[in-house]
């Protein structure tokens, strides 16, 4: 009875409620129960582990994802589109987790080129904690990975058909001019759209890919926290999660704007 009443639990429930948010607008999450310490300092601990997981990933997805789908667009109905395409389509459908033991089979137990877990700061060795992020990065970017090529390929497609491209095709500009500056700046809004998405998709498969990997972070933490009914922790995980989602959203539609003058015209 003693620590309801420290915990608050015997008041009722709108009380405990109008509690925690006149907490949260203090920057205050509560309290872990089985760690001992405040929630902020539990996830600040471990945020620098996912937030260098889910940018890495984010990096992989974008450079190989946009180069995909402008590739398969370039050499469309080729082996090369079809390809890229098979493989970005088996990227889709693959699950996590499965992916990321075949990795961990394949480049760690197999041939010994990276570590099978763990993790390393970066701040104390760059070239170890690029060697222990390499496999959780490319899993976690692989499904979202595909996805970006198929839609960076679609709207690739569709802009190489407008008048503006064959006219300067007709001018005689070489391709590569053609696709970097005609066609490629018309793509961007579209990959952005995904790109933006897809940040809350990576925060969330974080959660899956850190068990796997055994990496310390958010995620880890919020499993560990559902296994052990810890619920201060995991209302604190997922509410940075799902408001890191929001900000990145906001981003995306400031860039907006910025990508297409359009938006800045009909606003105005």
């Amino acid at each position: 009875e003693r620590v309801r009443q420290q915990m608050g639990l015997d008041r009722p429930f709108y009380q405990q409620l109008l509690q925690w948010y006149g907490q949260l607008l203090q920057g205050d999450l509560g309290h872990s129960f089985l760690l001992n310490r405040s929630v902020v300092t539990a996830i600040a601990e471990r945020a620098p582990v996912t937030l260098s997981l889910t940018l890495l990933a984010l990096f992989i997805m974008i450079v190989l994802g946009v180069s995909s789908g402008v590739l398969a667009a370039v050499r469309h109905n080729t082996w090369v589109d079809q390809s890229l395409m098979t493989l970005a389509l088996l990227g889709m459908s693959l699950p996590d987790f499965w992916l990321g033991l075949v990795l961990i089979y394949s480049f760690a137990v197999l041939l010994g080129w990276l570590p099978t877990g763990g993790y390393i700061p970066f701040s104390e060795d760059m070239l170890g904690w690029l060697r222990t992020m390499t496999l959780p990065a490319l899993t976690l970017a692989f499904t979202q990975m595909g996805l970006l090529a198929r839609m960076t390929r679609s709207s690739m497609l569709e802009v190489l058909r407008q008048d503006y491209v064959r006219t300067a095709r007709a001018k005689g500009l070489p391709e590569w001019l053609i696709i970097a500056k005609h066609a490629f700046a018309n793509v961007l809004v579209p990959v952005v759209t995904v790109t933006g998405l897809s940040v809350g998709i990576l925060l969330g498969g974080a959660v899956v890919i850190e068990s796997v990997f055994s990496l310390p972070g958010i995620g880890r933490l919020i499993i560990g926290a559902i296994l052990r009914r810890d619920i201060p922790v995991i209302q604190g995980g997922l509410l940075l999660t799902a408001s890191a989602f929001v900000f990145v959203n906001i981003i995306v539609d400031i860039l907006y704007a910025y990508l297409d003058p359009r938006v800045r015209y009909e606003h105005s």
